[in-house]
């Protein structure tokens, strides 16, 4: 069966277990793990005394080593993998922590379920544990956009990417690939202390998912029913203008796809960002469309796993 069986393994497993609670709080997340290595290595190397270059150096240096860290933890794993389908399913299962199939279902779903009911001040709540964005200044459709942008992008990082890295490196793909979004959350940002620091996670994390984010887009378009070429047109002509050279892709080709605009100015800790709409003739979204959205993700991730058995059985 090779990487590709694994991986549908591991997006089977995700689709039907998540990450189950008690399990979290047995062992925490292999994520954490990763996620405690960059603190320290942040904690440790990112002095403000230093330079711009020297941090930008040493943000390197961090980066690399997280990355041949986990990567070689996957390889190491993967060496101990028996052949043919018990090791396709071990190493699905091996994977599984990777894939984030239905948390993100679940996390977009806890904004769409208190909009449906018009309890707006839960909503953004629930919100505010998925964008960075100040959810005090949400209105409902506001809240509807935050939530499906989320959706569209995580779409991409969080399944798409390391399942596409997973087929092409098996385990040691999928946990670097990992390890790379986790540096990028964590220390790709621009702000005082990580704009140095953080610069080659950044640019290491948008190399990662370039073509996955296109990969993803495409699987939106293609699974918009009679909105096809609403959602193809759309991603062609607007995911350029979004501020990431990635995330626009998946965004623009989820909005053609329901028929209504994303992106457009925001408000972060106080302060207005000028965002370009996708779709930005189109109408607000709603709660329904976070609804369809979800749809549509969980159509296009099937069909991905289709794909992907078929890829494991020729």
């Amino acid at each position: 069966m090779g990487f590709a069986g694994a991986m549908v393994v591991a997006m089977a497993t995700d689709a039907l277990l998540g990450w189950p609670d008690r399990l979290f709080a047995r062992i925490d997340h292999p994520v954490v793990w990763i996620g405690k290595a960059i603190a320290a290595l942040d904690a440790y190397a990112n002095r403000e005394s230093d330079s711009p270059a020297t941090r930008r150096s040493a943000g390197l240096a961090a980066a690399l080593i997280v990355i041949m860290l986990a990567a070689a933890a996957g390889w190491a794993m993967q060496r101990l993998m028996p052949s043919g389908l018990r090791g396709a399913v071990l190493s699905g299962i091996l994977a599984w922590p990777f894939v984030a199939f239905r948390s993100l279902y679940d996390h977009v779903a806890a904004v769409r379920d208190p909009l449906r009911s018009a309890n707006v001040e839960a909503a953004r709540k629930a919100v505010s544990m998925i964008v960075g964005r100040d959810p005090d200044t949400l209105d409902e459709a506001g809240i509807a956009r935050a939530a499906i942008e989320s959706l569209a992008e995580n779409a991409s990082d969080g399944i798409v990417a390391p399942i596409f890295w997973g087929v092409l490196f098996g385990l040691p793909g999928i946990v670097g690939y990992k390890a790379v979004n986790t540096l990028d959350s964590m220390i790709g940002h621009r702000s005082p202390r990580h704009e140095a620091f953080g610069w080659a996670a950044a640019r290491i994390d948008d190399a990662a998912n370039f073509v996955p984010a296109r990969l993803t887009g495409f699987l939106f378009a293609l699974l918009a029913g009679n909105e096809r070429s609403q959602a193809m047109a759309c991603m062609q002509k607007d995911a350029r203008q979004h501020r990431s050279i990635n995330a626009g892709w998946p965004e623009a080709a989820m909005a053609g796809a329901l028929g209504i605009r994303l992106c457009g100015p925001r408000s972060y800790n106080g302060a207005m960002a000028n965002e370009p709409w996708l779709n930005g003739s189109a109408r607000d979204p709603a709660a329904v469309d976070i609804t369809r959205g979800l749809e549509l993700y969980v159509g296009a991730m099937f069909a991905l796993a289709v794909v992907l058995a078929v890829i494991a059985l020729v």
